[in-house]
């Protein structure tokens, strides 16, 4: 058996997320700074007979980061699939004209430091195995650039950028790094932006393993 490993587990698509692939056969790993939130996680997933453990970390704490990591694969299995997705926080979204020098170091560290510290920590493991799977999940200003929320736009686009150079290069020993582009708001009602259809979308990328740039629906004009 092996391991998906969220890191940014939430209530939301993070737990949806967690039980598709829980159903699919894996043990869930999930990772967020919140221990309290990780253990209400790990329960409604052991609901539904899915064998999950939290794992407390912060992304923009490598050592804590790695960590867990290795105690996930110690603990539950090989990690084959990993899902970087943890929410950007409010203060990455200055407006451009306002953002300094300094305003970049946190969102750059959550959102490219943290994917290249995870993707270290998994990769030997999925070597091992002969396969695996990198998800990296984003907003729409990885793609086009909203002057509205700079830092976030930036980081992304590094992010992007990273996970592309890993599709081309780990595809030649059977590992796959997508990403999933989400445009708009994650809602309930949302017929193709809802937890349970982004999940969906997220192991159907998995399962299929075709391109690198995913969209969960159109960018609006």
């Amino acid at each position: 058996m092996t391991t998906f490993a969220l890191i940014g587990a939430g209530p939301g698509l993070g737990l949806a997320t967690a039980r598709r692939f829980g159903t699919a056969g894996h043990t869930v790993a999930l990772i967020a700074r919140d221990a309290e939130k990780l253990d209400g996680l790990t329960a409604e997933l052991a609901r539904d007979n899915i064998q999950a453990r939290g794992y407390t970390a912060d992304v923009l704490d490598l050592e804590s980061l790695t960590s867990a990591l290795y105690a996930a694969a110690a603990d539950l299995g090989t990690v084959e699939i990993l899902q970087y997705s943890p929410v950007p926080r409010a203060d990455f979204m200055k407006p451009v004209l306002d953002t300094g020098a300094d305003d970049l170091d946190t969102p750059l560290a959550f959102s490219v430091k943290g994917p290249v510290t995870a993707v270290n920590a998994v990769l030997p493991g999925m070597r091992d195995l002969g396969r695996g799977t990198l998800l990296f999940v984003n907003g729409s200003s990885a793609v086009r650039p909203n002057p509205k929320v700079a830092g976030t736009s930036v980081a992304f686009a590094a992010e992007s950028a990273y996970a592309q150079m890993l599709h081309d290069a780990l595809a030649p020993e059977n590992i796959h790094a997508a990403q999933l582009i989400i445009p708009g708001a994650i809602r309930p009602d949302a017929e193709q932006s809802s937890p349970d259809a982004l999940a969906q979308r997220l192991f159907d990328i998995h399962r299929q393993r075709d391109g690198f740039r995913h969209y969960s629906e159109p960018l609006p004009d």
